[in-house]
């Protein structure tokens, strides 16, 4: 009786009362029966608008938030109302929603606790199940798509993540404002009609006012930025350029060190990867010492390895134009170096060369920082969860984690 005294005198929900509450040891459960209140009408489900009673149904339990390790159970005998507009209609209550069997302040609960654990781990602390999970952050998330605002919209950022067995990847779009950073949209697969959908979302009018874009190389990505976003400053992500510098460098250096082993001198690259990788700050001492040795010798190794640490001055630069000069001069030099995977990339370079200007165009102000920081994020939720079987758990998941959708506001409210 003390809780439904503790109960009653908290915000309580308009209509109706909580009327007698009963314990089952056994089953570790606390029961308590609801009721309206004396000449309440019911409201209608469909309108919204208060009729006339028109016959009561069986039983139902809706399941409420724990106290102290006791599953709670509101019981109710939902009334139908005859309404003028809608017919004969089951009644609206205002601690649940449609035939879902949790109540709002119960999702709320599970969906904040679901952040921060596992589905899983949050089913086991509550003595829930890993479906009633679900369907509270697909609830939670449903309601936060439906009432977020889109706009405005001045920086996006969009890349792919793999998920799932073989080749699959989303397209994630981000807002990478320094206002705002969410995630707006999840694609499946990353083609020209998947990103598409983006844009046909928010519509042309958003489209038109964004100012600035970030991505990679991926030429899906390009032809669509190009076509949707013609008013935009498009810059390409730094990460994906350092690393196809990387992945060019390690090439020579297996090439090398093959051909070195087939002829028999003296295993130099042998252990070398990382020392020519890896930032210098971030060298150990072993490893300085042994880059050290590595550059006395004339290798390719060593020539591309110093070309590409010629190349992180260019990141450096205040103005568009001198950056273009030097990108110019190191193309240059590089073309004359013979050494074929280097080439590969300063050809790139040059095809990209406007839009790798663009990142100082924009005042140094935008990169791909922020995208590889939310996709690590996007990566650690699927990873608690050891993965999701659907693209549409999956979906859910990452709009619950990183969207900073809004939430429903309810009667009770408790915070993990």
């Amino acid at each position: 009786m003390r809780l439904i005294t503790l109960l009653n005198h908290c915000e309580h929900f308009s209509g109706f009362v909580y009327d007698k509450a009963r314990l089952c040891q056994d089953s570790r459960t606390i029961e308590i029966e609801m009721r309206p209140r004396r000449g309440s009408k019911p409201v209608c489900s469909g309108c919204h608008e208060r009729g006339t009673a028109y016959d009561r149904l069986g039983l139902r339990s809706f399941e409420f938030v724990p106290v102290w390790g006791f599953i709670v159970l509101l019981l109710y005998r939902m009334r139908r109302v005859d309404c003028r507009a809608c017919g004969v209609r089951v009644e609206q209550v205002p601690w649940a929603t449609g035939k879902h069997q949790l109540t709002k302040a119960y999702m709320l609960f599970l969906a904040h606790w679901a952040r921060k654990l596992s589905w899983q781990e949050t089913a086991a602390s509550f003595r829930s199940s890993w479906d009633k999970v679900r369907q509270a952050v697909e609830y939670v998330v449903e309601w936060g798509l439906a009432h977020r605002s889109l706009g405005p919209i001045l920086a996006i950022g969009v890349d792919e993540i793999q998920y799932g067995k073989g080749h699959k990847y989303l397209t994630l779009v981000y807002q990478i404002e320094q206002e705002c950073t969410r995630l707006l949209w999840v694609g499946k697969e990353r083609t020209v009609e998947s990103f598409e959908q983006f844009f046909t979302l928010i519509g042309a009018p958003l489209s038109k006012k964004i100012e600035y874009v970030c991505s990679d190389m991926w030429k899906p990505y390009l032809r669509v930025i190009r076509e949707r976003c013609s008013n935009a400053v498009h810059i390409l992500d730094r990460f994906h350029i350092v690393a196809k510098m990387n992945k060019a460098l390690d090439e020579v250096r297996a090439g090398e060190a093959r051909r070195l082993a087939q002829d028999g001198y003296e295993p130099v690259l042998k252990r070398t990867r990382w020392c020519v990788l890896k930032r210098k700050t971030n060298l150990t001492g072993k490893q300085r010492f042994r880059l050290r040795e590595l550059l006395r010798y004339n290798l390719k190794t060593a020539r591309a390895y110093l070309l590409k640490e010629d190349f992180q001055q260019f990141w450096e630069y205040q103005s568009a134009t001198w950056a273009g000069k030097f990108l110019d001069d190191w193309a240059q030099q590089v073309m004359r170096s013979r050494i074929q995977p280097m080439k590969k990339i300063a050809m790139t370079m040059r095809s990209h060369r406007e839009l790798l200007l663009n990142y100082f165009r924009a005042k140094r102000r935008l990169s791909s920082g922020v995208v590889e920081g939310l996709n690590n994020k996007a990566k650690l939720t699927m990873r608690k969860s050891y993965g999701f079987r659907t693209f549409r758990i999956t979906e859910i998941a990452l709009y619950h984690a990183l969207g900073k959708l809004p939430e429903p506001k309810v009667a009770h409210r408790f915070r993990p």
